[in-house]
């Protein structure tokens, strides 16, 4: 996030609409995929050259044109004139830190979304932006890297499973869109292993390791939380928006995306409920244990009060103390003082003190 607010300074004073690239830099060359279909028909390919979209604007079927990587502003404008997007949408799709959100350009419908992975190398939840712009017989999807959660989706047109090839380009925006939901309960599942583990964790030893995993752990879930909320209220202005774009018939299945946003949003505030139970115990184990370690030197010192007063009357060495002169008053001072501290213990564990 430092990175991506020092290179927001390349923005300032740029004009409205201007395509500046503000996202992690990167050498490896935009790729360019095609799916083009329709009841009857697949078309697949990676396209060599922009240019070989252009052709795709004008189609009768459903075109599906993906870019993977952002760092190449020219190819990006190329393809964004062609398909007559509005310049803010260009300098929206490169400004990758941008919260999920919808603006409606009566013609085109252009979506941005956090799509979220789980690495399971680092622990951690890597996020990245895609932009889908919806047209009359086409999308548009935007990518920082190669590597996506909608093979699924492609391989439902390959196969021709479900509706999706005899429906329009919607149904595809609806696809892409359902198939990020989904990988957010991947994300899920994924911290709530490590939520319950850690739980386990913190009950059976209270250390400054299991305070730092709370700390990562509530991070990270705030961090989900920041990228899925907006996306609620996305969906909700599609569905009461009037955008010709979106038949009937989709924005009944938008409103099942909706209701698995709310759950997906109701299960990362309990993880975040549990987190703060689960600090709540780390400070009370820690708590507790300070209790014991200062019960046990509270006896200890209560012990040695009355040894110590009893060695200091004897250690004021007056004329006239007849123990001092005493054979044994030694071993009798000694045994006295043993019988004080056996005393005392045993009142304190008969009190249950210790």
């Amino acid at each position: 996030m430092a990175r991506l607010v020092r290179r927001s300074k390349e923005k300032v004073g740029l004009a409205p609409g201007t395509a500046v690239y503000l996202g992690e830099p990167s050498e490896e060359p935009i790729r360019i995929t095609l799916l083009d279909y329709d009841g009857d028909r697949v078309h697949e390919e990676t396209l060599e050259n922009v240019e070989d979209a252009f052709a795709y604007r004008d189609s009768v079927s459903v075109s599906w044109i993906n870019v993977d990587g952002l760092h190449e502003v020219d190819p990006i404008e190329r393809i964004a004139g062609h398909f007559k997007l509005h310049p803010l949408t260009v300098e929206d799709i490169v400004h990758t830190g941008h919260r999920a959100k919808a603006e409606d350009y009566e013609d085109t419908l252009f979506i941005v979304l956090r799509m979220l992975s789980y690495n399971d190398h680092t622990e951690e939840v890597d996020d990245e932006q895609v932009s889908l712009v919806l047209g009359p017989h086409w999308v548009l999807s935007f990518q920082q890297h190669l590597g996506d959660v909608f093979e699924g989706v492609r391989e439902r047109i390959r196969k021709d499973k479900g509706r999706i090839r005899r429906a329009k380009a919607d149904y595809l925006v609806y696809s892409l869109i359902d198939a990020v939901v989904d990988q957010y309960f991947v994300v899920l599942e994924k911290l709530g292993d490590r939520v319950e583990a850690l739980g386990e964790r913190v009950c059976e030893r209270a250390d400054p390791e299991r305070l730092e995993e709370i700390r990562q752990l509530k991070h990270e879930l705030l961090f989900l939380r920041k990228s899925i909320w907006p996306l609620r209220e996305v969906l909700s202005g599609i569905q009461r928006g009037e955008t010709p774009l979106f038949d009937d018939h989709t924005l009944v299945y938008l409103r099942d995306v909706y209701d698995h946003t709310i759950q997906v949003i109701d299960t990362v505030e309990t993880y975040r409920d549990m987190m703060a139970g689960l600090l709540d115990v780390y400070l009370t184990s820690i708590s507790n244990r300070m209790n014991e370690v200062m019960k046990v030197l509270t006896v200890i010192a209560t012990i040695f009060i009355p040894l110590t007063f009893v060695a200091g009357v004897y250690g004021m060495n007056f004329v006239h103390m007849p123990e001092l002169s005493w054979k044994y008053g030694y071993f009798g001072t000694l045994g006295v003082m043993a019988l004080l501290a056996l005393a005392m213990l045993a009142y304190f564990k008969r009190k249950g003190w210790f």
